[in-house]
């Protein structure tokens, strides 16, 4: 680690003495537990022996094991141990009767098949929250149907929407169903722990599904269409309703520029020179400006295609309009603002290996989230993790040689 991430010894985490288990794999159930470990919960993340998360091994590799663990597991220890064994089983439940939260991301009825549905989880643990996050949720006709990230991302509306009109619908590029899955839990995680403290309630389950985390941030987009029967479609690089905002071209790449407010619009028609624009009453408003959109984005790139994308931004920051290029990975490595939020911190790998990662968000000034320990190795903990369950180190010996743990 290196000093960005080191915790105060006098500011205790804000998620102190949480105990979260973590059963799930891959992206959605695992961002979750990464979120609450950043503010300190102690996030028990259980694999299964031999291969472990099938995370560890996507993307691109360091020695064996993708980078991208690196970030999604880190703060997070690791116990392997085998679920469809009946003694890994009651070790689950043990694990489980000590915990505050539970988080998985099975299909529905899996953890039901292995004796740990909440009905049976919460006679042990009244306060248990428990988190299920799930392509199509834990009831309804299509609960049993396997869903991943980017099935969600079409059934929730937003693959329509992405890409140039009449074009095939593209994915934005990353697992945002699955992420936007997992922030949604957070909520509701947190959500359940505040009413159970406060509000003397007894622990619940989080019903998330992959489809409803997307249709939540999808705006406009169902009122329209009950409304006046306008279903939205793909638009590019634009905003549709909003004008103008868009992608313009520049001499050497591209730049985004959002005019769309009011004033703001008449700051962007002054600097390209079009001041007739910004003083003709029918653009004064955004119904006006939408409904002239092709004339504002042809006027407006008529001014960028003649420029860098430096100079233009330059310009229109004087200007105070919102404007911005197309960051690369590399452009974000370099910006001396993500430098400066802490948005880029160096992370030290179990093997010895220094990886820039991303920083923690969202940003607690009282209590902020750090990065404690780097990503664990397969059943790094395991052994300590039974030992604070009452396992004797023979019990555990025992264990490993019937392959329950490893």
């Amino acid at each position: 680690m290196n000093d960005e991430t080191a915790s105060s010894p006098l500011t205790p985490a804000a998620l102190k003495g949480l105990r979260v288990i973590e059963m799930g794999q891959l992206i959605a159930g695992p961002f979750a537990g990464k979120t609450l470990g950043e503010f300190g919960a102690d996030v028990i993340k259980i694999e299964a022996p031999g291969t472990g998360d099938p995370l560890r091994n996507w993307r691109l590799i360091k020695e064996g094991t993708s980078v991208w663990w690196q970030v999604q597991s880190r703060n997070k220890r690791s116990i392997a141990l085998d679920l469809r064994s009946a003694e890994g089983q009651e070790i689950a439940r043990k694990l489980i009767a000590e915990a505050d939260v539970l988080i998985e991301n099975f299909r529905p009825g899996t953890l039901e098949g292995w004796g740990m549905g909440y009905d049976v989880l919460s006679k042990q643990n009244p306060g248990l929250v428990m988190l299920r996050i799930s392509g199509y949720g834990q009831t309804g006709p299509y609960r049993d149907l396997p869903g991943f990230g980017a099935i969600g991302e079409a059934m929730g509306g937003l693959r329509h929407l992405t890409g140039e009109p009449g074009r095939v619908p593209v994915r934005c590029g990353i697992s945002i169903g699955d992420t936007l899955a997992a922030l949604h839990g957070t909520i509701g995680i947190l959500t359940a722990l505040y009413h159970r403290k406060v509000n003397g309630g007894q622990g619940q389950v989080i019903d998330v599904a992959l489809h409803e985390a997307v249709f939540n941030v999808m705006e406009s987009l169902l009122p329209e269409y009950s409304a006046f029967g306008a279903v939205r479609e793909a638009a590019g690089s634009a905003l549709p309703g909003i004008a103008p905002s868009n992608a313009y071209r520049c001499s050497d790449g591209y730049v985004l520029i959002a005019g769309n407010g009011d004033s703001i619009f008449k700051r962007l028609m002054q600097v390209i020179g079009r001041d007739d624009l910004g003083a003709d009453t029918e653009l004064a408003n955004n119904a006006g400006r939408v409904a002239r959109v092709a004339e504002l984005d042809e006027a407006i790139e008529a001014w960028t295609q003649t420029r860098p994308v430096a100079a233009v931004l330059a310009v229109l920051g004087e200007a105070r309009v919102p404007a911005g290029k197309v960051y690369t990975a590399k452009d974000i490595d370099e910006d001396p603002h993500y430098r400066a939020r802490d948005m880029i911190l160096q992370q030290t790998t179990r093997d010895g290996h220094v990886v820039d990662v991303p920083g923690v968000v969202p940003k607690l000034l009282g209590t902020p989230g750090t990065v404690r320990s780097s990503a664990p190795r397969l059943g790094d903990d395991t052994d300590a993790v039974l030992d604070e369950i009452g396992f004797s180190t023979q019990d555990i010996a025992a264990l490993r040689g019937r392959k329950v743990v490893a």
